[in-house]
């Protein structure tokens, strides 16, 4: 039973549960950025230099073969360089979106930081070794 209190105590832990949230809203923030490049950026992308379909680019090493006797068809064998421009241009801009949101962290976190702390009052010891210095000071004046 000792081993499921602990490891409840792991899982209910603050940056456990935070840390899968995270990874949620990523994953999720993942495929919108994904749509984002391969829907509303590449289109015109690929218009402008030709009318090319980005997925479609792609260098075939070997042909896809049908077999005569059974039918079976082998596939093709390519590089999808295509595929591989989307994924970066994704990487690109979800790296470049958690940039600026740790960048707004941060700014609020210095501004927290900034705000003066303010003074508090001097403890009981405080104000009796300052009575004691300046009964001490009045001492060496007489």
């Amino acid at each position: 039973m000792s081993f499921l209190k602990e490891f409840k105590t792991f899982a209910m832990r603050g940056n456990v549960v935070d840390m899968a949230i995270g990874i949620i809203i990523g994953g999720a923030f993942g495929k919108i950025v994904s749509s984002l490049v391969s829907d509303i950026i590449m289109p015109p992308v690929g218009l402008l230099i030709g009318g090319v379909r980005f997925q479609n680019l792609k260098i075939i090493l070997k042909q896809a073969q049908t077999d005569p006797v059974n039918g079976n068809v082998t596939e093709a064998v390519s590089i999808n360089y295509g595929n591989f421009i989307n994924t970066a241009l994704d990487f690109l801009i979800i790296a470049f979106a958690i940039f600026l949101f740790v960048k707004l962290i941060n700014s609020m976190k210095r501004k927290e930081e900034a705000q003066p702390i303010p003074p508090t009052a001097p403890g009981k010891e405080e104000q009796l070794l300052t009575e004691i210095r300046d009964l001490l000071k009045e001492q060496k004046q007489q």
